[in-house]
């Protein structure tokens, strides 16, 4: 496969522009979403081993169901999580302009009032889709975020075809940096290749979706579309009979549910009206089926137990088929602890990618025969190192923070870090600020497993003894990474020592 020379440099223009545009969004979307794949496993990280049992955790929902309405009667919607080891209730006002999250106490008695926006774990599942920008709008930034990010893979594959398997595995290691960081990125980036093509896809389609739905809306069927698709995208709905009628105990509501889907298991509870004889709950978690997508919602009627609608991946619609198992593809829930591990390692390869292609444009547009460099040059190193270096510094300051201190205070110290780092980058010189927030990255993060013990009076060891792997998993993931960042900021002073005068990540004469 041969293209003209001209061509090529077509691509290799778009190829870095596209990139460029879209890869600060997309590494804080690869190295938030690589922590969100174990979104589940880490609402209990710090907590001491002893799981909860499933009778203790149906009886404690049950109470906080129960003191929610008790506290507020006029509500009637809420939302209630089984997923962590104290279930939590989400409640919002009529108008949708008041949201609210309550969980029990320690005793498991007492009503309590937590973060409306949830714990610092569903901090950093929002920033894997929002980069911490306002919904929806940053939802909508990361949907034109991913169909740039897919004519960089397209233009990607079009530069390097030509010497695709003869380079495949070349990573040549000695003084020329940029060559190894080069190969670097070419291997990373196509041997994930199938991983960053679902993501490119699957991104566009869950974020912008309804957006690129559009024209076929309007142009096709007639503004008939929407009503076409209505029975992909709700499984069942009931007026309220404005009669008042007790709501049946959720243990039974729950056991109903797992007896009409085998191994079923529920993950939340969606409770619509509350109170009325048409009270209508709706279970959703997973269910394995021999399918790509696991996801099941059964619709009950909340004072009778009534099946009113089922979804399983048995009877879905073709539409209702493809969406959940393009978002099974996404997140990795489609199979086991070890496929969300592979996913795991997936992000952290791909926020690498965005981190290293910008560092080679700057590279790239070095001026070998003068000490001053270019302004823009400057300029993207520094946002590089702000923006990336500042999502991991803030991320790992999370975990910390949420082990340490009560909840409310996630945002502030996320995004306080954020803008510090990104201020830092741009007040120093480039060598100096990459080696100096990256001391802080691998300080911070070197931090989580002491946080922990602290917070739980409980050392590693001990944990493990009792069988709390996850905690020994964040343990040594944590201590691993800490490891790599003090490593980077190494070889970032290293060259900015002994490599070349001419760079912007030289340390003569950098202030």
């Amino acid at each position: 496969m041969k293209f003209k020379s001209t061509t090529l440099r077509s691509f290799l223009a778009l190829h870095t522009w596209v990139g460029l545009a879209s890869g600060l969004l997309l590494f804080i979307a690869f190295y938030a979403g690589s922590i969100s794949v174990f979104t589940h496993e880490l609402d209990g990280w710090r907590r001491p081993a002893g799981d909860v049992s499933h009778s203790e955790k149906i009886a404690r929902a049950q109470v906080l169901l129960d003191q929610t309405r008790a506290a507020h009667p006029d509500s009637h919607d809420f939302t209630l999580r089984l997923e962590p080891a104290n279930p939590e209730l989400y409640w919002s006002s009529e108008d949708y302009t008041e949201r609210r999250r309550y969980l029990l106490d320690a005793t498991g008695q007492q009503l309590t009032q937590g973060a409306a926006h949830g714990s610092f774990i569903q901090l950093i599942y929002e920033l894997h889709y929002t980069a911490g920008l306002p919904a929806p709008w940053g939802t909508y930034l990361f949907g034109i975020a991913c169909i740039l990010y897919g004519l960089a893979l397209v233009s990607g594959i079009v530069i390097y075809a030509p010497v695709l398997l003869k380079d495949l595995f070349a990573l040549r290691v000695g003084r020329n940096l940029k060559r190894l960081w080069q190969d670097a990125h070419n291997v990373v980036g196509l041997l994930s290749l199938p991983f960053h093509v679902i993501f490119a896809w699957s991104g566009a389609v869950l974020t912008i979706g309804y957006i690129m739905l559009a024209p076929f809306q309007f142009l096709v069927f007639e503004g008939q579309l929407m009503q076409r698709i209505e029975s992909d995208l709700e499984t069942a709905h009931i007026e309220p009979a404005e009669v008042r009628k007790p709501l049946l105990p959720l243990a039974a509501l729950l056991e109903r549910g797992e007896a009409l889907v085998p191994g079923f298991e529920i993950g939340a509870i969606k409770l619509h009206d509350v109170g009325d004889a048409n009270a209508q709950i709706t279970l959703t978690g997973l269910a394995d089926q021999k399918m790509l997508s696991r996801r099941v919602s059964v619709v009950l009627n909340g004072t009778s137990g009534e099946l009113l609608g089922i979804d399983q991946p048995s009877n879905y619609t073709p539409g209702k088929r493809f969406l959940n198992s393009l978002t099974s593809l996404h997140y990795g829930n489609f199979g086991g602890t070890l496929l969300k591990w592979l996913y795991f390692f997936l992000g952290l390869a791909g926020a690498f990618l965005f981190y290293s292609g910008n560092l080679l444009y700057v590279e790239a547009r070095r001026k070998h025969l003068q000490i001053a460099q270019p302004r823009r040059t400057r300029l993207m190193a520094q946002l590089t190192l702000g923006v990336c270096l500042g999502c991991i510094a803030g991320i790992s300051a999370l975990f910390v923070t949420g082990a340490l201190l009560p909840e409310g205070f996630d945002r502030s110290v996320y995004f306080g870090l954020f803008f510090t780092c990104i201020a830092w980058a741009f007040f120093r010189a480039p060598a100096r600020a990459g080696y100096e927030l990256l001391l802080i990255c691998s300080v911070l993060t070197a931090a989580i497993p002491l946080s922990a013990w602290v917070a739980t009076g409980i050392s590693p060891l001990a944990a493990l003894l009792d069988g709390h792997y996850h905690r020994l998993c964040v343990d040594l993931m944590a201590l691993l990474l800490a490891w790599a960042y003090a490593c980077m900021a190494k070889a970032t002073r290293r060259r900015g020592t002994e490599g070349p005068r001419s760079s912007v990540w030289s340390l003569h004469d950098a202030r």
